[in-house]
């Protein structure tokens, strides 16, 4: 697992401020967070053994992020602690709705590099190996190599897009993003892209632009769409998500990314794992805070 570790800030408001104006609300409430972490955490949570790749700083933040992952049973002996450098850290503005807007500062997330990511995959066996770009590019593209030499599965949640290049998007199997973040790379990667389509109808398209081995695009309280296989020959099925009332969706799309990926290292076919992980991101949404499904 290559990724971020923040800590989370978080304030309920009736409505998002809009430029210019303060909003009063709860909190603030601070908690556990960063991609990297919530889906090492999911991962760890759905019965995987996780090894976790990332930078906190050598502050109480650290420390306290690190000591909530162990709980979650994710082994945080890859994590570098870096000295005179914030841990990263997310404010979240959460609505009734349970909708977010976030602003996160990297902190000591910027400083994870390829030989970070070296060190930790050299450390043992790996089934699957799962990164996303919060941290930046060059983890990511060294996580993609490590894996090909590897010859192990890759699972990329390009979250934020951040202009990975396109042998680093081709080697991902499956490529998971949600609606924005594949509209995003279509806008990237193909020039005259300038679709309105529904979200369901990304998957095909960004699977034969990318010409990825599969690509999951994640509809929120919608499930997600699967397209897998060759071009010319693509499948491609839609898996719904159980309905519940959400409480707050802060962490859900890493839910189910962490899930996703570690129900692929236990050996299930990618449709089984994409609807494990919808069901899984549905009891998440139902709790607050980005691990607040955990207990």
């Amino acid at each position: 697992m290559v990724g971020g570790v923040n800590q989370d800030v978080t304030v309920r408001v009736d409505r998002r401020p809009t430029g210019g104006e303060t909003t009063v609300g709860e909190g603030p409430v601070v908690g556990g967070g960063g991609k990297g972490a919530n889906q090492a955490a999911a991962a760890a949570y759905a019965g995987a053994a996780v090894r976790l790749c990332a930078v906190v700083g050598d502050d109480a933040a650290g420390q306290e992020q690190l000591g909530s992952l162990e709980a979650a049973g994710v082994d945080v002996s890859g994590v570098r602690r870096a000295a005179d450098v914030a841990t990263g850290a997310a404010l979240i503005v959460l609505t009734p709705d349970g909708e977010n807007s976030i602003a996160v500062g990297a902190g000591a997330n910027a400083l994870l590099g390829a030989d970070d990511v070296e060190r930790a995959l050299a450390g043992g066996d790996v089934d699957v190996v799962l990164a996303q770009t919060e941290p930046g590019t060059a983890p990511v593209v060294a996580a993609a190599r490590e894996a090909a030499a590897r010859g192990v599965r890759l699972v990329l949640n390009p979250a934020p897009v951040e202009g990975l290049d396109l042998d680093t998007l081709r080697a991902a199997d499956p490529l998971v993003v949600n609606e924005h973040e594949a509209v995003d790379l279509l806008r990237e990667h193909d020039g005259t892209f300038a679709s309105h389509a529904p979200a369901a109808d990304l998957a095909r398209p960004l699977a034969d632009l990318l010409d990825c081995p599969s690509v999951v695009v994640s509809l929120g309280a919608e499930g997600a769409v699967v397209v897998s296989g060759a071009v010319g020959s693509r499948r491609e099925l839609r898996v719904s998500s159980p309905r519940v009332q959400a409480v707050d969706t802060t962490g859900a799309g890493d839910v189910l990314v962490g899930t996703l990926a570690a129900r692929l290292a236990d050996g299930a076919d990618l449709t089984t794992a994409v609807s494990e992980a919808c069901a899984a991101a549905a009891e998440a949404v139902t709790s607050a805070g980005a691990r607040g499904y955990l207990g």
